[in-house]
Order: C-alpha cells, then structure tokens, then sequence
C-alpha cells in the first residue's frame, strides 16, 4: 500500500516555506510595536503643538523635575508636565526648541528609536540650539573589565540591587551593565557622535559632567555615573 506524501514532503516538493511558531510570534510582536510606536508618536506630535518656543525640554525626567524646563516621561508617578513614550519619537514643531537635555535615557532604548529621537530633536531644534546627552559610558565599562576592575562603579541604583552588590568579578560587572536596570544599546563617544551627526548635527563635542560653555546646562546632571555626556550643535 502507498503511502500518501505528509504535509512535510508537499511543502519540500512545491518550494514552500512555512515560518516556524517562533518565527510568526516575532512578526507578529514586531507588527505590534510598530502600531505602538505609530500611536505613540500621533499622540506625541498632538501634546507637543502646545510647546512654548525656544522651549527647554527635558527628555525621560523622572523624578528629577527641573524648574524651568518642560519634563516629559512616560511615568504618569513623576508628574511630569508632558507624559510621552519616548519610543514614539519627538515630534516637535520645527525650530521651537531652545535646549534639549537627557540623562540615563538612550541606553534604555533600542538604537533604532534613539536614533529617530536625535532626528526629531534636530528638526525640533531653532539654528544654534543644542541637544545635551550624559550616559553610562561602553568604552570606560569594557576598559574596567579589560583591567580587572569591577567594585565601585555604579549609581544610586546599587544601593538597592543585591544583585549588584554580589558583582565578584570583571565578566560578573560587564553583564550586569550591559542587561540591568533595562539598559538595552549603550554607547561610547564614538557611536553617539556618529549617530547624532548622521541625524544632522553639525557639531558634536564631549563635555565634563555639570560644565557647559551654555548657561542653561550647567549642574544638570544628577548622577555621578553619567561618565559620557556631549553636547549636540544644530548649524
């Protein structure tokens, strides 16, 4: 008796190609983050028509409200005065930003969303205006770990992370800063001058923590930790 072919064998016979369970899960997962990101940054553009210009605006605040600046984060906790999912972009109106400051945000984000942030910001951004980034720094972690050091290093976070506490060795240090506290694509200087040029900043330089040739972003940052800061020129 012949048998009859299964599904398997037909599909190799006609070239068909089946995604697997996981492979259907992803871009299923994938067309759903899209849909939120497209939500997101409809309802983003719709809050930020009421910017002042020459606004000040400070990305990913959490509890650090500064007065003067406007605020935005997502967590509706921290009272900001703009509640936005940063993953939807910055739809600002063109050239009505003055400053734009952030610290410890993009390495939370995957570098596809960071790198439409910087874009936004640049249009958002009047001629002169500057975008100030402070971060952990990829570069000064790896060198850590190429040195055997791994104590001692961290924010106010690790008060509070018996994980970190139990760091007891090098490789132990640089996974733990690479996967924790939701840190997902983490730069070094090279990576976000890059970046923030090919989003159209004519000029990227590296700034000490709490110093600024400006003014208005001089001791903004609040953690010892942000090691890489710079600030971003619009020509």
């Amino acid at each position: 008796m012949m048998r009859r072919p299964s599904a398997k064998l037909w599909r190799r016979r006609l070239g068909l190609r089946i995604p697997s369970r996981a492979g259907v899960q992803r871009r299923i997962s994938a067309s759903m983050d899209a849909t939120r990101r497209a939500v997101a940054r409809s309802r983003a553009r719709k809050l930020l028509r009421a910017l002042p210009d020459q606004a000040k605006v400070h990305l990913g605040c959490g509890e650090n409200l500064i007065e003067g600046w406007v605020n935005i984060d997502i967590n509706r906790a921290v009272q900001p005065d703009v509640r936005l999912d940063l993953r939807g972009g910055f739809p600002a109106r063109p050239g009505s930003v003055g400053f734009v400051f952030s610290e410890h945000v993009f390495e939370h984000l995957t570098l596809e969303d960071g790198c439409r942030i910087f874009a936004d910001c640049h249009a958002a951004l009047q001629p002169g205006g500057v975008m100030r980034i402070a971060m952990p720094d990829l570069r000064h972690i790896v060198e850590r770990y190429i040195d055997g050091r791994y104590e001692g290093e961290g924010g106010p976070e690790t008060r509070c992370d018996t994980e970190y506490r139990s760091i007891d060795s090098p490789a132990r240090l640089l996974n733990f800063a690479l996967r924790s506290w939701g840190h997902i694509y983490l730069y070094d200087v090279d990576e976000l001058s890059l970046r923030l040029r090919e989003a159209g900043f004519a000029k990227v330089e590296r700034r000490k923590i709490r110093g600024s040739l400006h003014p208005e972003l001089v001791e903004l940052e609040k953690r010892d930790s942000s090691r890489l800061i710079v600030e971003a020129t619009k020509r």
